[in-house]
């Protein structure tokens, strides 16, 4: 078939018609008669275009680019300096183009590092050590009309140790409710835990808890399980068949409130206490109620033990309750909640 195929082409017939007669492809003949014979292997390297920057022109490109007065700028802002300044190295797609080669279009600018904020670990083994507070707004009357809900919470007892409904966030109502509640309880805890909230990091709340020497614990941002206790306090309360869409007036929320934490104080059955109320271990009460289970449950086991695999017991109280429990073995600043 070469033969023939030669045979047509000396006797002046075309590519194509000479590849129709004989079959055989004009792209086989075209890569036997391509410079360097290629028959196997890579293609060979392309040949540039002719405005293609030399390797000596892109390393100046490179060297302008990484320069100690570009070297923290945008490429953007590298080429439009230097063409103000009457020097016009490529365009700008090719200087990102070299840029990236060098991988140089990362974030180029030099940035500020902040250390990782101290993860809160806070013990308590009784009421009245350890009392985490929020904020959460409740919608008022009218569209975009919203009262705040200041609640503070025992987590050991999960007891509502004060509470109050007002018309905003204030830094001074923060700080009065705060010494009132320390007033009411005739005692400070040693650590109080929050949230971020301008409320909680202000300048009063933090001279009342620095003069009354009570340790002030933070939750990191964006990091919600820091501050548990008080989260699944507002969910409870949000979540309740009678919590209403809206309140008519800042009466309204008080009344509703004041009975939703009498209720929740002395009538709820905590999970996390071993279903006793938060007054009952708060004030002390709960090894009674303990002992009458108990006994309780006696009296249902010796009347039919066939129903019971052992002897029942009821539900514990927790020994030790935590914001974050601290890693054995590893330093944390746990320490800082046994402040006295």
């Amino acid at each position: 078939m070469n033969d023939a195929f030669g045979e047509l082409r000396a006797a002046g017939v075309s590519v194509s018609r000479a590849c129709a007669h004989t079959g055989w492809s004009r792209a086989t003949h075209y890569r036997h008669t391509a410079p360097g014979g290629r028959l196997h292997g890579p293609w060979p390297a392309r040949t540039p275009p002719p405005g293609t920057l030399t390797e000596a022109e892109r390393a100046e490109v490179l060297a302008v680019l990484t320069s100690p007065a570009y070297q923290d700028l945008a490429i953007p802002q590298v080429w439009a300096r230097e063409l103000d300044a009457g020097r016009y190295w490529c365009s700008l797609s090719t200087m990102y183009r070299i840029a990236r080669a060098a991988g140089q279009t990362r974030e180029r600018r030099a940035q500020a590092t902040h250390p990782p904020r101290v993860r809160p670990e806070l013990t308590a083994t009784g009421p009245d050590q350890v009392w985490t507070w929020d904020i959460t707004a409740l919608k008022g009357p009218a569209k975009g009309v919203w009262y705040k809900l200041y609640v503070i919470l025992d987590i050991y007892s999960r007891y509502v140790t004060r509470w109050l409904v007002a018309a905003a966030e204030d830094a001074v109502v923060a700080k009065d409710f705060l010494a009132d509640a320390i007033a009411r309880n005739g005692t400070a805890p040693r650590a109080i835990h929050a949230d971020r909230g301008g409320a909680m990091v202000s300048r009063p709340v933090s001279e009342l808890l620095v003069n009354l020497n009570v340790h002030r614990s933070h939750s990191r941002p964006r990091t919600s399980n820091d501050n548990p206790y008080s989260e699944a306090q507002f969910k409870t309360l949000k979540y309740s068949y009678d919590f209403p869409d809206r309140f008519g007036s800042l009466a309204d929320a008080r009344a509703y409130c004041e009975g939703f934490f009498t209720a929740y104080n002395h009538d709820h059955r905590h999970s996390g206490i071993g279903f006793h109320t938060p007054a009952s271990v708060h004030f002390g009460t709960a090894d009674q109620v303990q002992a009458h289970r108990q006994a309780t449950l006696d009296r249902a086991h010796t009347a039919h033990p066939e129903r019971f695999a052992r002897r029942p017991r009821p539900p514990r109280l927790p020994e030790t309750v935590w914001i974050n429990q601290p890693v054995p073995d590893q330093p944390s600043n746990s320490q800082l909640s046994q402040l006295t």
